[in-house]
């Protein structure tokens, strides 16, 4: 009898300790579902992504910094670029979900407020003694400058760079600090500091097709949260955020003509 009793006690031991078990994986998974998810977005976004869910965390980069941060395990929920090779190449690899689009932009010649060098059009970017700063050419913002300078006829202007930067915002730095007499960055950006900066035109041939893209990262450990991110940010909540800061949108297409009855 003594041995039934121990036997007895032993088994409902083990199902409670089974069913503490079970109750803590429950508890550990409803909190990191209960976590604001972690966003990789391109350094251009760093002004409008945190209004357009505020509790969510955010890490601003160059993409391509980004991606590679992805490649190597980093613990991202969402994956937002400034050019869509950089989602495609890791769709590709298996690495998030199928890509969906977001928003354009377009890219500025920004100069400083005072404009020393007398900057007064894309052109004089050519001109010997200009100081000139870019991203370098991995960087989105830094593709597209070679594009536009391309375009214009004036990759010689190249010669001209005296730093080349990380992602977007340093671009914009070292302009409005002086440390340069132009630079590329995005029209978003330049809005950001319009006090201290002046635009130069870019004319419109030149302008690449500025694209941004956002993935759902496959290892996130919360796959719902990341899809709810990505649905707000591409949806009209986002889209208002988005557009009031510069961001640009398809034109939706024309209703469609009633037939005609014959």
């Amino acid at each position: 009898m003594a041995a039934m009793t121990t036997r007895g006690a032993a088994a409902v031991l083990a199902t409670a300790l089974a069913a503490l078990a079970l109750l803590g994986a429950a508890v550990s998974g409803q909190a990191r579902a209960a976590d604001p998810p972690t966003v990789f977005a391109a350094a251009s976004l760093t002004e409008t992504f945190p209004k357009i869910t505020p509790s969510a965390r955010f890490s601003f980069a160059g993409s391509n910094t980004l991606a590679l941060q992805i490649r190597q395990g980093a613990p991202a929920d969402v994956f937002a670029t400034a050019a869509p090779n950089w989602t495609q190449e890791l769709y590709r690899d298996g690495l998030v979900e199928k890509p969906v689009f977001l928003a354009f932009n377009r890219l500025a010649l920004i100069v400083p407020r005072e404009n020393p060098a007398g900057i007064d059009s894309v052109y004089d970017l050519d001109r010997s003694g200009i100081k000139l700063v870019v991203a370098n050419s991995r960087v989105p913002v830094g593709s597209y400058t070679r594009t536009v300078l391309r375009n214009l006829g004036l990759s010689s202007a190249l010669r001209n760079v005296v730093s080349q930067e990380a992602d977007v915002k340093d671009v914009l730095g070292k302009v409005a600090l002086g440390q340069a007499d132009a630079g590329f960055v995005y029209v978003t950006d330049a809005r950001v500091a319009a006090s201290r900066l002046k635009t130069v035109q870019i004319p419109v041939f030149a302008q690449p097709k500025v694209r941004y893209e956002i993935a759902v990262v496959k290892s996130s450990d919360d796959l719902a949260g990341a899809r709810a991110f990505v649905k707000r940010a591409t949806g009209p909540a986002g889209r208002k955020i988005l557009a009031a800061a510069g961001f640009r949108f398809p034109k939706p297409a024309p209703p469609a003509r009633p037939a005609k009855r014959s």
